[in-house]
């Protein structure tokens, strides 16, 4: 294929190649004008758990304003990202457009304050929940697209990808992909951008809910460098934005002088050099501490504000909830859900059926079960 051919002249040799692919689960046909990672992509993109990333909660529950991020949003946002950094340093852009856009599909509703609920939940039933872990199970199991096998069956890089997604509020499970010390350079790409991204827009939702305060924010040495050039005549609103926009062309640039030093200094001649050696996609020592100083003051002020803490605790309850009366009885799942607890553990069943609740549905699942004026 000449996509193929492009790849192995053009990628750096550090890089994954479409054309050496572990494969997949169950073997397919090649595509005559499409390689396997945007194969991959455009299976992601048409799956029931992508859209539903539309009302699941980043920060703030999605009903709070239209202003705000949701998973989908931020996921688009760690794929623009992602690809800036995949083509400055000569990756593989369609395996990092896959990742970015499956990165955050095992996500439960209502944010990370959801998933610790369901990790809780299973706890006590001598079970586990981890969202990368469940972004696996989606893509190899519950996704129902094709009548020959369960899933996307997308390659083992893409897969890869999924349960070895890691920053400060990811923390995979060990599993087969783990036998490696790293990941693949565009797994760790995806990494960064998540991050980035979801620092960007939290300041951005911060500001605009005015949870944040500017003046405050400005003493952050990172934000403050941001903000330096720009012209004293724009309005508050304008002067915001243009440096969240500034502070991710920072992050995105320093992450791209500093990753091709190591590159240069490592010299990986294929992926199985690089999943054999620490994580080579990094910051400088100088904006990576600036950056930790910048996350520090946003879960200080932004994540430990007292709405993001109501709203927070109040979806805990509504997970917690809706898990204990299934438990309970489990007869009141729909029909479809309720026959799989034939041949699944009913612990499992209902964790898959309310991790794949969006925002909305679980609050409206939660108004039929508990509000005495919701008969059915």
């Amino acid at each position: 294929m000449e996509l193929e051919r492009i790849e192995e002249l053009s990628l750096s040799p550090g890089a994954v190649r479409s054309a050496k692919s572990k494969g997949r689960i169950h073997p397919e046909p090649l595509h005559p004008y499409r390689t396997s990672f945007q194969r991959d992509r455009d299976r992601i993109i048409h799956s029931t758990a992508f859209r539903r990333l539309e009302y699941k909660t980043q920060v703030f529950i999605y009903h709070e304003g239209d202003y705000y991020r949701n998973r989908l949003t931020h996921t688009i946002e760690v794929q623009q990202i992602a690809r800036t950094l995949a083509r400055g340093l000569g990756l593989n852009e369609d395996l990092t457009e896959a990742i970015s856009l499956a990165h955050d599909i095992g996500h439960t509703p209502f944010g990370h304050k959801g998933e610790y609920a369901l990790q809780e939940e299973m706890k006590r039933h001598g079970q586990s929940f981890e969202h990368n872990r469940h972004g696996l199970r989606i893509v190899d199991l519950l996704e129902k697209r094709y009548p020959s096998f369960n899933g996307l069956n997308l390659s083992w890089e893409v897969r890869e990808g999924i349960v070895r997604h890691s920053t400060h509020y990811d923390t995979p499970e060990t599993t087969e992909f783990s036998f490696f010390l790293s990941p693949s350079l565009e797994c760790q790409i995806v990494n960064k951008a998540d991050a980035i991204a979801y620092t960007s827009h939290d300041i951005d939702d911060g500001i605009q809910s005015k949870i944040l305060d500017e003046t405050e924010l400005s003493k952050i040495s990172l934000w403050n460098k941001a903000l330096k050039t720009i012209p004293s005549h724009h309005n508050r609103e304008m002067k915001h934005r243009i440096g969240v926009r500034n502070l991710i062309n920072i992050l995105v640039s320093d992450i791209l002088r500093e990753s091709s030093k190591k590159l240069t200094e490592t010299r990986p001649n294929h992926v199985d050099e690089v999943r054999a050696m620490p994580s080579i996609i990094a910051h400088s020592q100088k904006i990576g501490a600036l950056y930790n100083d910048l996350n520090s003051y946003l879960f200080q002020k932004m994540y430990n504000h007292y709405r993001v803490i109501r709203m927070a605790e109040k979806a805990s309850r509504i997970i917690h909830d809706l898990f204990e009366a299934y438990i309970h009885e489990p007869r009141q799942l729909p029909p479809s859900v309720y026959q799989k607890i034939q041949s699944e553990k009913k612990e499992q069943v209902i964790c898959d059926y309310l991790a794949g609740m969006t925002d909305r549905f679980a609050l409206d699942e939660y108004s039929r079960l508990f509000n005495p004026h919701t008969l059915v």
